[in-house]
């Protein structure tokens, strides 16, 4: 398999993971063994597994976000609640939602066992955690015995080893968390642009500073905001590097595997949108082909 095909089959089955940062699910779970609603449930619940890290870490490994924000709410999170316990109510909230969004007979089938250990095969084969460091949190938890839950875990393991990939393919770029979020929201395929800069929490003037020292780099045009030529070829190099450094557990697959895969999960990923568990309207023009 070669590694623009592996991380297609990546970006296809993302929103399975997401999904768990957009149900109502999680935040009723998270709240109930003791965080604040909002945006803790996210950094805490994401970040649960390496332990109760202080914000520094948190940002080091989430990168795009403004870190004043982070520190609103991490390490604070970790007094009202233990992270062994938003790690448990984490995977609740995948189980109801789960149920919920494609039915017990969906969660329960031939098909979901299937999908579980064809995505398992491709996360035990990641080769190691050097560098990878909220892929390393994850992957000291146990697996969960329930396929739908093991279908899950599996599509996280590898998520959260492609992002610590691409945290460092930007970095190589020469990007920072403020430019990344900045150029992959001008490509069209992330958010749109006030939902990336309030939902990352950066305010007016830190984002325009940003975007008047990219235009400088000649990587935005300096009428329209638009990616110049040079920022899209940056943009073409960083998503290169990132399928690169994320191939080995989908080589492990197989592109047979990967096939079979993607027809069991595309059925359920197409379930996610037709329920708009994701609002659209949040999202750039090219996103995820999600219509």
């Amino acid at each position: 398999m070669d590694a623009q095909t592996a991380g297609k089959t990546a970006r296809t089955l993302e929103l399975l993971h997401s999904l768990a940062y957009f149900v109502p699910e999680t935040e009723k779970e998270l709240v109930g063994v003791g965080l604040e609603p909002g945006r803790m449930v996210y950094f805490a619940g994401r970040s649960a597994p390496l332990g109760a890290p202080p914000a520094t870490v948190v940002t080091a490994t989430f990168f795009n976000f403004n870190p004043e924000l982070i520190a609103s709410v991490i390490p604070r999170a970790w007094e009202l609640a233990r992270p062994t316990e938003v790690v448990a109510a984490r995977y609740r909230a995948i189980d109801a939602a789960y149920v919920r969004l494609f039915g017990a007979d969906v969660t329960g089938s031939a098909d979901m066992a299937e999908a579980a250990e064809l995505v398992s095969i491709a996360a035990q084969n990641i080769p190691g955690v050097d560098g990878r460091t909220l892929y390393a949190g994850w992957a000291s938890l146990d697996w969960p015995a329930e396929p739908h839950l093991r279908f899950w875990h599996a599509l996280t393991l590898l998520r959260e080893y492609r992002g610590d990939g691409h945290i460092a393919a930007l970095q190589t770029a020469g990007l920072n968390g403020l430019d990344a979020l900045i150029t992959h929201t001008a490509t069209g395929i992330g958010f749109q642009r006030k939902f990336a800069q309030t939902r990352r929490g950066w305010s007016q003037e830190q984002w325009d500073e940003a975007v008047e020292s990219l235009k400088d780099r000649e990587l935005l045009d300096r009428s329209s905001g638009a990616l110049t030529e040079d920022g899209q070829d940056l943009r073409d190099v960083v998503e290169d590097l990132t399928d690169d450094l994320a191939l080995a557990p989908w080589e492990a697959l197989g592109e047979e595997g990967a096939k079979r895969l993607l027809e069991l999960a595309t059925p359920w990923r197409a379930a996610l949108v037709e329920q708009e568990v994701f609002p659209a309207a949040l999202f750039g023009p090219r996103f995820g082909k999600l219509r």
